[in-house]
């Protein structure tokens, strides 16, 4: 059922990238530039940044976002352990309601990494 969800998130997430672009949308285009410009290597590397995002992503319970920031930090070459210390910051963060939060990241996280 994960699965499904996360394809789902997946698909939901191109469609909309898709329309918004193809519309002409100059606030979507200048969101993809300072989200280019904001996890490109600088004195934080890409994975740093997208293990920031993670914590974040928690913390605001945005599941889309875990899902993204998850698969980003992996590409980036970050470890399933350190994907887990993201997701703790984010509970530590948000107290009990990111705990709810969390457990959508690790089911993203056995996706993405492998059960």
């Amino acid at each position: 059922m994960v699965n499904e969800k996360l394809i789902e998130l997946t698909r939901s997430r191109k469609k909309a990238h898709r329309k918004l672009l193809d519309s002409g949308s100059k606030v979507y285009r200048a969101f993809i530039d300072m989200e280019q410009a904001a996890f490109a290597d600088g004195v934080l590397k890409k994975k740093e940044k997208e293990l920031i995002a993670i914590g974040i992503s928690v913390r605001i319970d945005c599941e889309s976002c875990m899902q993204w920031h998850i698969e980003q930090a992996a590409r980036a070459g970050a470890t399933y352990g350190e994907v887990l210390e993201a997701v703790e910051i984010g509970i530590e963060m948000g107290g009990g309601p990111a705990t709810v939060s969390a457990r959508f990241a690790l089911a993203v996280m056995d996706d993405v990494f492998g059960a």
